[in-house]
């Protein structure tokens, strides 16, 4: 088997590590971010019986865009330092995870 077909199979542990610390860092973004927005230092769930529609949309779309910058700058940086290393690219053809 060519080093090609083993390395998205290897690189999967590296996805889930990076998952996991661009989950970590973009909860981080996202409390500072809200902080900085509404000086609060909870932001709202859409259980929060306490909150209107608007704020929990508010925070739920800020919330989305932080998490897929931060996972989408954390999986190119992974895959460039792989690419770097190995001089194969981790996803075995265009378009990538998703």
């Amino acid at each position: 088997m060519s080093k090609k077909k083993k390395l998205p199979l290897a690189y999967k542990p590296v996805g889930f590590a990076l998952g996991w610390v661009s989950g970590a860092l973009a909860s981080m973004a996202f409390q500072k971010t809200w902080k900085v927005i509404r000086h609060e230092d909870d932001a709202p769930d859409a259980l929060d019986r306490d909150r209107g529609w608007g704020e929990i949309l508010l925070a739920a779309a800020v919330q989305g865009a932080i998490f897929a910058v931060v996972r989408s700058a954390v999986d190119r940086t992974g895959a460039k330092a792989i690419e770097r290393s190995t001089g194969v690219w981790p996803s075995p053809e265009k378009g990538g995870r998703d």
